[in-house]
């Protein structure tokens, strides 16, 4: 299996502007910066996203990007941040590697919008509930 772009960042073969590192996790700049401070926060181990990321390994990563959120808004004067991640194509995953967004928001800057709809009608919620409490 060739290997996807965050392997060959935490291999060292591509370089980043990295701004943290353990034995678990690695956390670079985002090349393409939606707004000031936009952080990659990767697995060192593969896997191909949140869903499929065994829950230690997914704790870190998080615990990381909690940390990375905090000092945006602290030191660079962010209003806000999201924390996001894609899980598959149909999501906008574009990397195959578990990977979370920290995007810090700024007040009057759009970076990107991000929004909700309310596509609920003719939705049957207490059956969708159900199923889904039922595999839980």
């Amino acid at each position: 299996m060739e290997k996807d772009i965050f392997c060959k960042i935490i291999d060292g073969e591509i370089p980043c502007h990295k701004i943290y590192e353990d034995d678990d996790v690695l956390a670079f700049l985002d090349i393409s910066q939606v707004t000031k401070g936009h952080t990659l926060v990767v697995s060192k181990k593969h896997h191909e996203n949140f869903l499929t990321t065994p829950q230690e390994e997914m704790h870190k990563v998080m615990d990381v990007a909690q940390k990375i959120g905090q000092v945006s808004v602290k030191l660079l004067g962010a209003n806000g941040v999201n924390i996001l991640t894609n899980c598959y194509p149909a999501s906008g995953q574009t990397v195959m590697h578990f990977h979370v967004h920290v995007i810090p928001r700024y007040e009057g800057s759009e970076g990107f919008i991000l929004e909700m709809k309310n596509n609920s009608e003719g939705l049957n919620l207490p059956a969708i509930a159900k199923k889904i409490k039922e595999q839980l």
